[in-house]
Order: C-alpha cells, then sequence, then structure tokens
C-alpha cells in the first residue's frame, strides 16, 4: 500500500471516489458538481483543498481517499487539518487503508485532525474509537448555505 498527493491526473478517480462516498452516506441526491469543479477546487490557482490517496497493488489501482483543508485552532495557536471525506472501497476495507490515510494526516499537523461522521454509521465510529478520536461534547455543527 502507497499513500500519495493526488494530482491532477487522478481528477477523474477522485471524482469516482466522491459518488461512492455519498452512496455508501445515502446522500448522492446532493452531488451536484461537474469534473471541471473539482480540478478546479483541487488543481486550480488557489486550491482550497487537497487529497491524499492510497493506492493498493493488490487491489489494481486506487484503494481510498482523504479529502482535507487546514485549519487553525486559536486556542491551540496551531494549525489543523479538517478531514472532509474519508473513503475506502468496499473491496479494500479492514486492510488499513482508512487507518493509514489518517496516520498520513497525522503526520501533517503538530495541531489536530478534526472530522464529521454520520450518527447512523456505527462501524466508522467504532473505527474512530479504537484509535482514540472522541466526539467533541458541546458542540453543534451549522450549515448555512447561500442561494445559488
Amino acid at each position: 500500500m502507497t499513500i500519495r498527493e493526488a494530482t491532477i491526473d487522478d481528477v477523474d478517480t477522485i471524482c469516482a471516489l466522491i459518488v461512492g462516498l455519498a452512496a455508501y452516506e445515502k446522500l448522492a441526491h446532493e452531488v451536484v458538481w461537474e469534473p471541471a469543479d473539482i480540478e478546479r477546487e483541487l488543481f486550480g490557482p488557489r486550491p482550497s483543498a487537497y487529497v491524499v490517496l492510497a493506492e493498493d497493488m493488490e487491489l489494481d489501482g486506487i484503494a481510498g481517499f482523504a479529502l482535507w483543508y487546514p485549519t487553525l485552532s486559536t486556542f491551540l495557536g496551531k494549525s489543523g487539518i479538517w478531514l472532509e471525506d474519508l473513503f475506502v472501497v468496499p473491496a479494500a476495507r479492514g486492510r488499513g487503508h482508512g487507518l493509514a490515510l489518517l496516520q498520513h494526516l497525522r503526520s501533517m499537523t503538530d495541531g489536530r485532525v478534526e472530522w464529521s461522521v454520520l450518527d447512523w454509521n456505527e462501524s466508522s465510529i467504532r473505527f474512530y474509537e479504537s484509535l482514540g478520536a472522541r466526539p467533541v461534547d458541546g458542540w453543534t455543527r451549522y450549515r448555512w448555505l447561500l442561494p445559488d
């Protein structure tokens, strides 16, 4: 297994992984982008996020991805990482790809790595808690969508 930074040549693969994640999360109806949008946001002049890929030659290709962006904790005075998406294709689950992706992100910061998980996703919750991650008590996530 290899963890590597994605390149512009990976856009189609990243798009397919995002669609796979959305289907797994029962949110496929929320995917409204075009591949050019993903290319612009990840590889344009001002990238808004970054992707690392887990390659597995035994599975003949990409096994999963993590899409992340930098954050800053004003309380810690340190940068961190917000993990927007973590997904491992079904055929590759249980082989350490998710752990390797998370460890790679952890190695990139001396602050913290944070993410959200759907309440019903018990297998992911168990996985995250097995690593020592815990829910953040006392915080409610908000979303403010701007009109088109």
